[in-house]
């Protein structure tokens, strides 16, 4: 009887290669799903418009001030004017240009009665289009830390 070294088969030894399989799945996935949502996101029609020279881009929407101060005066682009005047000139914006926004400014100390009387001529001169300005909140600087004292 020989007595000799009993040979062990070697383990699996780790893999040391990527395998691509799971990543070119995923990649895979990813372009269906491209493809599938590429038209849906594509929202405008594509046309060949005829060429002229009469055509123009549309104008900027125009807009007119009214400040209302805290005495109540009203001013129609930085002019004095009363709310009869008032009337009279919005209804003749109107006309011009129907889509014209009234751009509102009004202290805070003016009543609300007053602001909403302004509003009013405003909708019954045909300019539904009111939009409120008011100023950004001062930042208020916080308070420096004073050393304590012992």
């Amino acid at each position: 009887m020989s007595f000799g070294r009993l040979e062990r088969t070697k383990g699996s030894e780790p893999m040391s290669e990527i395998n691509v399989t799971p990543m070119v799945d995923v990649m895979l996935v990813l372009l269906v799903i491209f493809m599938l949502t590429a038209p849906l996101m594509a929202s405008s029609i594509k046309l060949d418009l005829p060429k002229t020279d009469a055509a123009k881009a549309s104008e900027a929407p125009k807009f007119v001030t009214l400040v209302v101060d805290k005495t109540g005066q009203t001013f129609l682009n930085d002019q004095p004017i009363a709310l009869d005047a008032l009337k009279t000139s919005l209804t003749q914006t109107a006309v011009k240009t129907p889509d014209t926004e009234v751009q509102l400014r009004a202290d805070e100390a003016v009543p609300y009665g007053k602001v909403v009387e302004v509003m009013g001529v405003a909708q019954k001169a045909g300019l539904n289009r009111i939009g409120f300005v008011a100023d950004p909140p001062a930042s208020t600087p916080r308070p420096a830390s004073s050393p304590t004292t012992r």
